[in-house]
């Protein structure tokens, strides 16, 4: 089995990478290629028995993905994109790469004639206010950033596709993953984990929303198990409605805070500084809050049960 894996630079993407290795197989079939592509070269890594390669290239270019397809991996992980503080800030480029890289993506492997299982991760920024409490698997997508808009487009392309029977996609709205190892990116939602992994780190963490806020997140460890087990599902299981909410542990920022302090201590927790931010506040005030994820939990996707647990993957992986 040969697997492309986009954006294999990015964080999510080299934890993927380094689970595969460790695995050596997809679907209890064993990798023979892997293909690691993204716009800065990503680690190369050491599969017994396979191929390995890196591509550095522009994931919107008709002559990177044409060659990434021409390799006819088996199954395609596409992870590249533009985060989504920066698709908000920078409109072109978050088309550009978000919609344009993937259009041209699933538009190779239309035009390589052959039928690919693709796992698209999309977000749960497709979602707009106002929501109920519980936001359940048939409520309306309304994306209300240029982000959430790009990503509902990904999903309406995988589907069609899917439909005409170029590929095989699975689509996987992912809750924010938190916590983000390394240093903050541009995403909206960058201070869920900046306000953990900061103090975790001894170092001051900035809050700049309200502590009432509520959001639902999944660890990084839980999102490598998404695309693992969306690689491998029966198509005919998912159905039509390729789209499917990942499941999440839905939290307020003052009960995340309560765990660290569990977890860590009330020292660890006085490290962490109010600074309301409006720029961070327009966005994240539209965000969904908590997700059933019926269909996914009865299709086999897992993740943690407490923010409690994702503390804990974190000082696991990060800094034990």
């Amino acid at each position: 089995m040969r697997i492309l894996v986009t954006g294999a630079a990015g964080m999510i993407g080299r934890k993927l990478v380094a689970r595969l290795a460790r695995d050596g197989e997809v679907a209890g079939k064993p990798i023979a290629a892997l293909d690691l592509h993204d716009i800065v070269a990503a680690d190369l890594v050491s599969i017994a028995d396979a191929e390995t390669s890196v591509f550095v290239g522009d994931i919107a270019s008709p002559d990177t993905v044409d060659m990434l397809v021409s390799r006819r991996p088996d199954v395609i992980f596409h992870l590249a994109g533009v985060v989504s503080g920066e698709a908000e800030a920078n409109f072109d480029l978050g088309y550009r790469v978000n919609l344009d890289g993937t259009r041209m993506l699933f538009d190779a492997i239309r035009l390589a004639d052959y039928r690919p299982r693709v796992v698209f991760t999309s977000s749960i920024a497709v979602f707009g206010a106002p929501f109920p409490d519980v936001i359940p698997d048939d409520f309306h997508p309304t994306p209300m950033t240029s982000y959430g808009t790009q990503k509902l487009i990904g999903e309406a392309l995988l589907s069609d596709y899917t439909r005409r029977g170029f590929m095989d996609g699975i689509g996987i709205r992912l809750p924010t993953i938190c916590v983000r190892p390394g240093k903050p990116n541009k995403a909206a939602s960058g201070f869920f984990s900046g306000i953990i992994r900061e103090p975790l780190n001894g170092q001051e963490a900035i809050l700049p929303v309200p502590r009432s806020v509520v959001h639902t997140h999944a660890s990084p460890r839980s999102a490598v198990g998404f695309l693992i087990r969306a690689a491998g599902i029966d198509g005919d299981l998912v159905g039509p409605r390729r789209n499917l909410n990942m499941p999440g542990v839905g939290v307020t920022v003052g009960e995340q805070i309560e765990a660290l302090e569990r977890v860590a201590g009330s020292n660890v927790v006085s490290l962490i500084r109010e600074a309301p931010d409006e720029a961070v506040w327009s966005i994240v005030r539209n965000w969904p809050t908590r997700f059933e994820a019926r269909r996914a939990r009865e299709l086999g996707f897992e993740a943690e049960t407490s923010f409690d647990e994702i503390v804990k993957v974190y000082v696991e992986e990060e800094l034990a």
